[in-house]
């Protein structure tokens, strides 16, 4: 990382420190990166954050030591399902791009030895803007916090035609039975 700082908001400042306070092997790769990134630290509110910052749950645009990129979102825990979605901060390339702004890089050694450098090339959404930008749109146009999730419309049952019946009866099954 060429001295730029990590951003991160107070969530994810939080499971950061976790992970370091979980992490015993210090031989362990993601025990550097995780020092690296408490250490460089600026931690604010997530009404803050700038819209290029990757938080947690971005879909982030990425690559590797120059190769095509790829785009992932960056999780939490691991996700058994939909492989090639997610990138979990486990992982020392999801934990790499946790709190890098766009076109930032970090280079880390990897479980082989070989040192990797990861670029943020775009993030494509993050949940922090997402919601300042829906919070902006109900101020503009005057719509409540949350809709109602059902609308019911007055007479719209007065045209429709009654299941058919048998012999007065709406349950078809015999009285035997």
């Amino acid at each position: 990382m060429t001295n730029q700082p990590c951003i991160l908001t107070t969530k994810d400042f939080t499971i950061v420190e976790v992970m370091r306070d979980r992490c015993l092997d210090r031989n362990n790769p993601l025990a550097s990166i995780l020092t690296r990134k408490i250490a460089s630290a600026i931690v604010m509110f997530r009404d803050d954050i700038p819209d290029d910052v990757a938080t947690m749950s971005s879909r982030v645009t990425f690559s590797v030591d120059g190769r095509d990129p790829d785009t992932r979102i960056i999780s939490h825990d691991p996700m058994a399902s939909t492989t090639g979605m997610f990138l979990p901060v486990t992982t020392l390339r999801g934990l790499a791009l946790l709190g890098l702004a766009e076109g930032d890089d970090f280079v880390f050694t990897n479980s082989e030895g070989v040192a990797e450098r990861v670029v943020l090339e775009r993030v494509q959404y993050q949940p922090e803007a997402a919601i300042r930008h829906k919070e902006t749109m109900q101020t503009l146009t005057g719509e409540p916090a949350s809709k109602p999730m059902l609308r019911l419309i007055h007479g719209g049952g007065d045209d429709r035609q009654q299941p058919p019946t048998l012999n007065g009866v709406d349950d078809p099954v015999p009285p035997a039975a």
